[in-house]
């Protein structure tokens, strides 16, 4: 009797370690299964949104809502457009997301932050400048509404989520849209002026000339504190040292580059659309050349990307440095932001 009670729960124990030896290989099969799907979602989801037309997507939105596309229409309409594509394209919204292959990729979350910053900015001058007469008129309502939402938390995942909030954004700008170019609604306002369009430049060079530093980092560069040359004394002829030297840390060179190619992305859209709305006072301040100067460095910032991976070779190395290779892009934009700034100045 005891011998046929230990063959029966040696065979129960070899049925258990059965079933759980097989349950192990379905789980491990389960998880190789997922991790390929993951990888394959994350290529995907890694490809940057195409740059789109921005005249044709003003007519194609002026025909939907059957309105004139009056002055602001292009602006209004791309900002929309920009904020749509960020929550919108392959993969949504990845910077907040605390799942795989999201919570993997860096790189697309870094682009949307390039992106979301001059999203920002240009809320913000809208609301300060563009849709007021002058310093003591009331501002945009709807205006008052989007340019807060576009500064939540860009990481927020849940309760609110970001997306949630910024789509509400998003609606309000739908809404300036639709009353500034209703005509029986003239509260709507859009100013193209010099002065309005110069105090947002300001802004945004000073953006792109710390965006180009950071990127010029990649290589190492050297750094001389106000402090040390204000206390410096003694011969001048002697030796100066050049200070500390600052270098990007190699964990940051692909996050400060695809920064810089969602502000490039972002900032082609929003010229295009300055080209569009503020075409009088570009032409009367001979500035129109610069800001096809600009939109020109802008679409050489993001030429096709045919390197797996961002490759940080010295200056003068036999490896490209793609780092440096957008920070002279990005600063030839600037340079011809700061040459339209000086004519937009001019009376």
């Amino acid at each position: 009797m005891l011998k046929r009670v230990k063959e029966y729960v040696r065979d129960r124990r070899d049925d258990v370690q059965d079933y759980a030896g097989g349950i192990g290989k379905w789980i491990l099969v389960l998880v190789v299964l997922y991790l390929l799907v993951a990888l394959i979602l994350g290529m995907i989801w890694s490809s940057e949104p195409d740059t789109f037309s921005v005249r044709e997507h003003t007519r194609t939105v002026a025909a939907e809502m059957n309105r004139e596309p009056v002055t602001g229409f292009a602006t209004t309409a791309t900002m929309i457009r920009i904020g749509e594509t960020l929550l919108d394209k392959p993969g949504g919204y990845l910077s907040n997301d605390i799942f795989p292959p999201g919570l993997w990729l860096d790189n697309t979350p870094a682009w949307e932050y390039g992106v979301l910053v001059q999203l920002r900015d240009l809320s913000r001058a809208m609301r300060k400048g563009i849709s007021r007469s002058q310093s003591q008129s009331a501002e945009d309502p709807d205006l008052v509404v989007a340019e807060p939402q576009f500064h939540f938390d860009s990481r927020s995942w849940a309760i609110p989520s970001t997306e949630a909030e910024y789509r509400r954004g998003i609606r309000a700008l739908k809404s300036y849209l639709d009353r500034l170019s209703n005509p029986q609604q003239p509260n709507a306002q859009f100013f193209a002026r010099a002065d309005n369009l110069g105090n947002w430049l300001a802004d945004l060079e000073t953006r792109l000339g710390s965006l180009s530093r950071v990127l010029g980092e990649s290589v190492g560069k050297a750094s001389v504190a106000e402090e040390t040359l204000r206390n410096e004394t003694g011969d001048a002829l002697a030796d100066t040292d050049n200070g500390d030297e600052i270098k990007t840390p190699w964990t940051r060179l692909d996050d400060n580059f695809y920064e810089a190619r969602g502000t490039a992305w972002a900032l082609l859209h929003i010229f295009r659309a300055i080209e569009v709305d503020f075409r009088r006072v570009l032409v009367d301040k001979n500035a129109l050349a610069s800001v096809r100067q600009v939109i020109i460095e802008l679409e050489g910032a993001l030429a096709p990307m045919w390197s797996p991976m961002i490759l940080n070779g010295s200056g003068f190395g036999v490896l490209a440095n793609h780092s440096l290779t957008m920070a002279a892009y990005m600063s030839r934009a600037n340079a011809a932001i700061i040459d339209l700034r000086e004519l937009l100045s001019q009376g």
